[in-house]
């Protein structure tokens, strides 16, 4: 069983910084990605940023410049660091890791519950 545990979200002024962190425990063979997706009310989920096992990063367009993923592989937890936020940044954020199972030689797909961020004008 695996299970992925956000902190970190809060309600913040435009322009302002938050932090949010993701730790992944349970069985973990090798932990491909770590991601962070996002959903606003009325809106489907997307993504935010990913990181490889190897420290490959994606950024979705919202995101670059202003967001900073990372990861500590051995502790398999992931971060974001969201700068400049603004109010269109608001939503429950979600970590999200695909978890390469050796017994199986399949990828599967965990969810953490999210996280509130709002951003206030």
């Amino acid at each position: 069983q695996v299970r992925l545990v956000e902190s970190g979200g809060d309600l913040v002024q435009a322009g302002g910084s938050l932090g949010l962190s993701c730790a992944a425990s349970g069985t973990i063979f090798r932990n491909e990605i770590m991601s962070w997706y996002r959903q606003a009310p009325g809106k489907q989920r997307e993504l935010v940023a990913s990181v490889t096992i190897r420290g490959v990063t994606n950024y979705a367009h919202f995101a670059k410049g202003r967001f900073t993923i990372s990861r500590h592989n051995a502790e398999n937890t992931v971060y974001l660091q969201m700068n400049n936020l603004r109010p269109e940044d608001t939503a429950v954020y979600y970590c999200h890791a695909r978890l390469y199972k050796y017994w199986s030689d399949s990828l599967a797909d965990y969810w953490g519950q999210g996280t509130q961020v709002t951003v206030s004008s």
